[in-house]
């Protein structure tokens, strides 16, 4: 199995996206969510061949759809990095191509920050 780390943005998009859930539809309808994500890390962990690359974005970064959200990853060897998670109704392609430079930098850092620990 790879490592799967989330970045501290990713983080508080999946806090952002329970916040919002439980405000807007209940607790229960947020816990179902977040598992939901939660289950697709344990998925892509075990199977990284379902990040997919996403047409008119970027070559460097793979994609995996989570009901109405994409976790947007960094695969490096035996590592998959969360770099973001954002809503499928947002312009996708744009958004990644204004934030891909500060995207890769963050999982070059995750990167390095996890072969040391893993030393």
């Amino acid at each position: 199995m790879l490592y799967v780390g989330l970045s501290r943005r990713a983080l508080l998009d999946i806090q952002d996206i329970e916040d919002y859930s439980g405000d807007r539809w209940g607790e229960d309808v947020a816990a179902e969510y977040i598992q939901s994500i939660e289950d697709a890390l344990n998925l892509i962990r075990m199977n990284p061949r379902l990040l997919r690359p996403k047409p008119n974005t970027s070559k460097l970064l793979c994609f995996y759809r989570v009901r109405q959200h994409f976790l947007v990853c960094a695969v490096f060897k035996n590592s998959i990095f969360v770099l973001t998670v954002k809503h499928g109704a947002m312009d996708l392609p744009a958004r990644i191509a204004e934030l891909e430079p500060q995207l890769m930098e963050e999982a070059k850092l995750l990167y390095q920050a996890y072969k040391k620990k893993v030393k």
